[in-house]
């Protein structure tokens, strides 16, 4: 090996395999390819950007290069050119295997694949990799397929414990085995089609600081409206514009908080699917539908899809530009046929877009429900590979599909609607998908206990590939009642979870799941647990700002927070919502309890009883139909809003400020307008909150910035939380605050 060239960048060297190529994109990013010469690269449709000027060194040792900048270092073996990764300690946290980089290099195997080998640290969680139903959490000892399917989700994004991420940039199908032994005990990546090798890894130590290099890489996590963290009422399907105004009325008349009424599919008319119309003998009047839902404090979106019928005129003014497929393929349902647009020309992603403003955006939408963006085409998985593409032949940008098709969306929304920070729903994603404002949901699962136990590790891998926006269909999108006693407890059991989850969206088909169509006998908990949420909105729109400027996600591995505690890696059915609160969901019918592991490294206060117990514990704990199980961290501070109708209602009112003592804590307060880009022109305010455990005292901290219509005073009422004081959702006594944007010190 020969080291070729140096610059600002990084190195290159001539192997006997090809050119490898190191490029320092951050001082947390290092990218490495390995191409034959004269080979070319798949366009890089994740990265945003290009690589940052970093300080860095190069340190020329007799059996290595030596590369580090102030917060990484990684090696390069001389003899065969192994790149690895570096943690304090000098030894690799993750580093290509010798004897793979050495045969296969950059080159393709005998089938045409493009494959290299990691050893990883040894008993280390593996997690990422998308959103997958196989209820794993930690990946070790199986094979994860990446390729995008109705309920399963691609995204070639991991990170571990050990304090580091890798993205293997490669959109085509990809086969990872990890820690198995067709790996060799270390990790595999195989994708079915590319030119060569070409991946990323990020440093840490800290999981943020993981995520926060991955999105500086592909884009900044959006941030979305205060509205959308609010309750979502959807179904398969409302069928006219009475129906749908109807439910919300019902929401408003019963003093239910709620902040959208989401529309389905099918509310075309018959044969004009893709026409982007409203049936008008169903929807006579869509913008005075929507204008309605704006003048109760509520919002919409809209379900559009990437296919359309044969012969519409968009379908043939898609096809004059050359913006669609060309085959005609057969609905999964209902019957029929229909073409699907390329969302990976530029020119289609436009005029895709001008079709869905010129009828759904002018009515007054809030947001699109992007359904079958696998793209689904005929429901056999495998189909994209067969066309060809504006970016090259489908095999290559396979799994990348959803990426750009949310990409149309969501730049047509933002240029057209600035007044509307764009928000999307969908059923796929890929790597970058974060900076497009998409919820990814999991997919129509159905609505069984067994399912419901696979959304927990699924929602949460799926976060840890960098993307924060994810929910399930409370309830399950497939079968239940609200009049079948069993479905009622699960149900509850749903919902308390998704109280705990980005997005709060009840969904599915059959009949209506609405809050009030289950009997008044068992509604109790589900009042209980919407008004749970709505009451954590400070803290969801505080973490929604963390999760936008500073690399944080709403939902943790355990094994993440405490990389140190062995067995807080693989706690499939436990989880951290923000870094402070640990979420143990029921998933058994007719439990009234469940075992708690308490993670060491802190102590831990139970939310409902004000309860404390050491880490490092498992405990039985009580959780009848009302509760679920969560335990918060010591040094947490909790912000709890007043009670609401609707998320918006929420910015001027008391807060709580509910302070766990036993450690040291902070936490930032945040507000804006809720809609809008005022917030990036510097339009918003943050308020520090510290808590010095060892004085007893909460400082809050000055007010820093403001916008249009911020209030000036702000009411706290400081709450200490011991036993039977400041615990559930009962209103608790403590000391009010009368805060005027000045730093004020509270005495506990």
């Amino acid at each position: 090996m020969a080291l070729l060239a140096r610059d600002d960048t990084g190195l290159r060297f001539r192997t006997d395999q090809g050119v490898l190529v190191l490029t320092l994109w951050g001082d947390r990013i290092l990218r490495v390819t390995m191409l034959r010469e004269g080979a070319e690269r798949t366009p890089d449709v994740a990265l945003v950007g290009a690589p940052a000027r970093v300080a860095w060194t190069l340190d020329e040792q007799a059996d290595r290069y030596l590369i580090a900048t102030p917060a990484m270092r990684a090696s390069v073996d001389r003899r065969t050119g192994a790149v690895a990764l570096l943690g304090g300690d000098g030894k690799p946290l993750i580093a290509e295997a010798n004897l793979e980089r050495r045969k296969l290099g950059g080159a393709p195997d005998a089938e045409g694949a493009v494959r290299m080998l990691f050893t990883l640290p040894e008993g280390r969680a593996v997690y990422g990799l998308g959103q997958h139903q196989t209820g794993l959490l930690d990946y070790r000892g199986s094979i994860v397929r990446l390729q995008q399917a109705n309920t399963d989700v691609g995204v070639p994004v991991l990170v571990s414990p050990a304090g580091f991420g890798l993205f293997w940039n490669n959109a085509s199908v990809t086969e990872v085995a990890v820690d198995t032994p067709q790996a060799g005990g270390r990790a595999l990546f195989r994708s079915s089609a590319g030119e060569g090798v070409d991946y990323f890894l990020f440093a840490g130590p800290d999981v943020d600081q993981v995520i926060g290099a991955y999105r500086q890489l592909t884009g900044a996590a959006s941030l979305l409206p205060r509205w959308a963290w609010g309750l979502w009422q959807s179904k398969e399907r409302y069928a006219s514009q009475a129906e749908l105004l109807g439910v919300a009325a019902e929401y408003r008349r019963l003093g239910i908080p709620l902040d959208a009424v989401v529309q389905d599919w099918q509310y075309w008319p018959a044969g004009r699917w893709g026409s982007h119309e409203m049936d008008p003998s169903r929807y006579p009047d869509p913008k005075g539908m929507l204008d309605a839902l704006h003048r109760h404090n509520l919002h919409s979106i809209v379900s559009v899809w990437p296919r359309l019928d044969v012969g519409l005129e968009n379908t043939r003014a898609l096809e004059a530009i050359g913006g669609l497929y060309p085959r005609t393929y057969p609905n999964v349902y209902p019957a029929g046929q229909g073409r699907w647009y390329d969302a990976f020309s530029a020119k289609a992603r436009a005029l895709y877009w001008r079709q869905i403003s010129e009828r759904l955006g002018r009515a007054g939408f809030d947001g699109y429900w992007l359904d079958g963006s696998e793209a689904e085409l005929g429901g056999q998985w495998g189909e994209m590979a067969e066309v060809n593409t504006a970016l090259g032949a489908g095999a290559l940008v396979y799994n990348a599909y959803p990426l750009l098709h949310t990409t149309a969306v969501r730049d047509g929304m933002a240029a057209e609607y600035p007044a509307k920070r764009p928000l999307l729903l969908t059923r796929s994603a890929w790597a970058g998908q974060q900076r497009n404002g998409a919820f990814t949901w999991s997919g129509d699962v159905s609505g069984r206990w067994d399912v419901f136990a696979r959304q927990i590790p699924a929602g949460v891998n799926f976060s840890m590939t960098g993307n924060p926006f994810w929910s399930a269909d409370i309830g399950g999108f497939f079968g239940g009642s609200p009049r079948d006693p069993a479905y009622q407890e699960l149900f509850t059991r749903w919902l308390q979870f998704a109280v705990f989850n980005p997005m709060f969206r009840i969904h599915g088909t059959g009949e209506g799941k609405e809050v009030y169509s289950f009997p008044e006998a068992v509604r109790g908990p589900l009042l209980d647990a919407v008004a749970l949420r709505y009451r954590l909105l400070p803290f969801v729109y505080a973490q929604s700002w963390q999760v936008a400027t500073h690399g944080a996600s709403f939902l943790y591995p355990a094994g993440m927070v405490f990389p140190n505690d062995a067995k807080a890696q693989d706690l499939r059915d436990q989880y951290l919502f923000g870094r402070g609160l640990l979420v143990s969901p029921v998933i058994e019918p007719g439990a009234t309890a469940r075992a708690v592991y308490l993670p060491a490294g802190t102590e831990w206060i139970d939310f409902w009883t004000g309860a404390r117990h050491a880490g490092g514990a498992t405990l039985q704990v009580a959780a009848p139909i009302g509760q679920i199980p969560v335990q918060v961290a010591a040094g947490t501070i909790l912000p709890l809003g007043s009670p609401v109708q609707y998320a918006d209602q929420s910015p001027d009112r008391p807060i709580e400020l509910r302070v766990y003592r036993g450690a040291d804590g902070r936490f930032t307060l945040y507000d804006d307008a809720g809609d809008g880009q005022g917030w990036q022109r510097g339009e918003r305010a943050t308020i520090d909150l510290v808590l010095n455990d060892k004085a007893g005292t909460l400082t809050i901290g000055a007010r820093a910035g403001r916008y249009p219509g911020m209030a000036k005073t702000r009411r706290f009422r400081v709450v200490t939380v011991a036993p039977g004081t400041g615990v559930g959702l009962a209103e608790a006594p403590g000391r009010e605050v009368v805060y005027d944007g000045k730093q004020q010190v509270v005495a506990l």
